[in-house]
């Protein structure tokens, strides 16, 4: 008990075994990052030339944007990291007024600390970390382009984003690029085999490969799927883990599969039907399932791009929120008339 008779604060270890995977196993340094070494090496010698640019990172979601540029904030200005960094996720704090005001006010001050940056790594500038910036309105975008010609003399801008084309050209002009591409499977397997240790989890080969087969390249998803696993279930198999995630088992969709091929409209609507009841998988789950497995069967190319077509506009309807029961039957008349197609050759 403290002396106004509050609460101690947690020790140290306990708030960090309460943190979420993905934020308890974040890299601290460049050196424990897994994956895009060219643009680390280059990161690596722009910091210690001081001659650090603005920057862009885009890619997809969980390819270590923003672990990236933390450990850079760290390897430049070490213990003087919170007071010569600013870090706004832009997706809420997305307004010209947050530009006007906290970056603006930021950007603008001189800061005793600056000089005394890690080795002189810092190069004496302040860094502004924007991650989401692609959901910064046009106004904000507009505003902050001025800010950055600016304040170039004592502040160096990072924005993260997803998707570079919502980022207008007049800011991509002023940043130096790097694209993060989806990590791959054995570089993820790596971080989760370290983990998995890490935490002493019960886990099966088969719940392993599924995490992988789930990954979609991104880490952070891998992480979260496997936590939350963990904690429902005493053993981690394929079977929790698609549980977890709610995607469809790959047994079950052989099985539509296999029906859509083979068996008669009828039939092979029932199959998807029945695996939508008794399971409660989504149609868009099934739909991007088959459109995987369509990719990975041999069929004749005009088959192939047939089935890709349809089932990609049957997952836009679906994102159009137009009835299932219709775009199931709509699947299951792209497959029938996909075997009229090889039947005819």
């Amino acid at each position: 008990m403290d002396i106004e008779g509050g609460v101690p604060p947690a020790p140290v270890n306990e708030v960090k075994d309460s943190l979420p995977w993905v934020e308890k196993y974040r890299p601290s340094s460049l050196d424990e990052l897994i994956a895009h070494e060219e643009i680390i090496q280059t990161l690596n010698k722009l910091i210690e030339s001081n001659k650090l640019p603005h920057l862009m990172f885009h890619g997809p979601p969980g390819t270590g944007k923003t672990s990236t540029i933390i450990a850079c904030a760290k390897k430049m200005y070490g213990k003087n990291y919170q007071s010569m960094c600013l870090e706004l996720n832009a997706s809420d704090d997305r307004g010209i007024d947050v530009v006007r005001e906290q970056i603006k006010d930021f950007a603008g001050t001189k800061n005793m600390t600056s000089m005394f940056s890690a080795g002189g790594k810092g190069g004496g500038v302040k860094l502004v970390i924007l991650d989401e910036a692609d959901a910064m309105t046009s106004d904000a975008q507009s505003a902050l382009r001025r800010v950055i010609e600016k304040y170039t003399s004592n502040t160096r801008f990072c924005m993260i984003c997803n998707y570079v084309n919502k980022i207008m050209p007049a800011l991509q002009s002023r940043c130096t690029k790097f694209r993060f591409a989806p990590l791959r499977a054995e570089q993820i397997e790596s971080r989760l085999q370290h983990v998995i240790d890490a935490e002493g989890i019960n886990v099966t080969p088969d719940g392993k490969a599924a995490v992988l087969a789930l990954a979609g390249g991104d880490l952070r998803r891998v992480l979260n799927l496997l936590q939350s696993a963990n904690v429902a279930y005493p053993v981690v198999n394929e079977e929790v883990i698609y549980l977890t995630a709610g995607a469809a088992v790959p047994v079950v969709i052989t099985k539509i599969f296999h029906s859509m091929l083979n068996d008669g409209f009828d039939a092979a609507y029932e199959t998807i039907q029945k695996a939508t009841y008794d399971f409660g998988y989504a149609l868009v789950d099934i739909n991007t399932s088959l459109s995987l497995k369509v990719a990975q069967t041999e069929f004749p190319d005009e088959v192939t791009t047939y089935l890709i077509d349809k089932l990609s506009n049957i997952e836009h309807r679906l994102s159009r929120g137009v009835s299932e029961k219709l775009q199931m039957g709509a699947l299951v008349g792209a497959f029938i008339v996909a075997r009229d197609m090889m039947n005819k050759k």
